[in-house]
């Protein structure tokens, strides 16, 4: 099984390829440009890196979001393309459990947390639990843009260990020290962004047990509306 993964669901842009279970390649980069600029590019580094035939792809693995507007379109655009010409499936991977899916096997609660701004977040909490000789990823807390305290008050309750990662992170890191009655941790450079290489690794899995759409059917997740379709409402317009 092979499987490419695209994230630009974030500041991040991504490209990996896993093949049974072994990460083959993966380009990414955190730095101040454009996703339209990066991410093909970077596609066809790592396909020309490893000799890689498109058309030998089983599925293509995107982070389907919550996370930026345009990144997320960028993204989702660039998957339905090479969906549609190369008439593979797509997998859609949720950014919150790729992110999730870098600390795989951790026995602490998982808690990725993407900057939503106005003091908000993305964010879920998932945790690990052994299936066989392997790991499933289960969800404690549905993903959802909440406040930073909510998230905290909702950890706080679970009475575990809590690790952090994620773009919002050193924003609200401060709040989340002074959290007295959580045991908290962050997730160290390498795992703390988004990595292709999770999607990828869990769009296998995800491709395993079916959960495939056409190109034509892919929708990004954005769970909630653009700050201009907000202000557009409130408008009226």
């Amino acid at each position: 099984m092979k499987i490419l993964g695209l994230d630009s669901s974030g500041l991040v842009a991504s490209v990996a390829v896993v093949e049974d279970n072994e990460l083959i390649a993966e380009y990414t980069t955190n730095y101040k440009k454009t996703h339209s600029q990066t991410l093909l590019p970077m596609l066809d580094a790592v396909r020309n890196l490893i000799e890689l035939d498109l058309d030998t792809v089983d599925a293509i693995a995107v982070a389907s979001g919550p996370g930026s507007f345009t990144g997320l379109r960028i993204g989702s655009a660039t998957a339905k393309g090479l969906g549609l010409a190369l008439q593979k499936p797509l997998v859609e991977v949720p950014t919150l459990e790729g992110l999730a899916w870098n600390l795989y096997g951790s026995e602490r609660i998982v808690c990725p947390l993407m900057d939503a701004r106005r003091n908000q977040v993305y964010t879920a909490a998932y945790e690990f639990l052994p299936s066989g000789q392997d790991f499933r990823l289960h969800t404690v807390i549905p993903r959802s843009p909440m406040d930073i305290g909510e998230i905290l008050e909702l950890l706080s309750r679970l009475g575990r260990e809590v690790v952090f990662l994620g773009d919002g992170v050193p924003v609200y890191q401060e709040n989340i020290c002074r959290y007295g009655s959580l045991s908290s941790f962050f997730a160290g450079p390498g795992n703390n962004r988004q990595r292709a290489a999770s999607i990828a690794a869990l769009g296998a899995v995800y491709y395993a047990e079916g959960r495939i759409v056409t190109a034509a059917e892919h929708r990004p997740e954005y769970l909630r509306k653009s700050q201009a379709e907000q202000d557009a409402e409130k408008n009226g317009a």
